[in-house]
């Protein structure tokens, strides 16, 4: 039987970056979709290297963070 990951996040982010999406629910990138990068580097731990690698991984799957002012 196939089941999908727990969590399609990418598997080098930092150990504070890791619990600060932890803590707030985040484990699918199509959830980013719905959140500009801006809310997620306001997280306590989050930094711009995780961003980068959270940018990256949602290109790779043809994805995006939302844009600034449209939720």
């Amino acid at each position: 039987m196939n089941t999908p990951p727990a969590s399609d996040l990418p598997q080098n982010l930092g150990r504070p970056a890791q619990r600060a999406l932890d803590q707030k629910g985040y484990t699918r990138l199509e959830q980013f979709t719905a959140v500009t990068e801006a809310e997620i580097l306001s997280l306590h731990g989050m930094g711009p290297k995780a961003i980068r690698l959270l940018r990256e991984a949602l290109e790779a799957k043809g994805l995006a963070f939302a844009a600034p002012g449209r939720k």
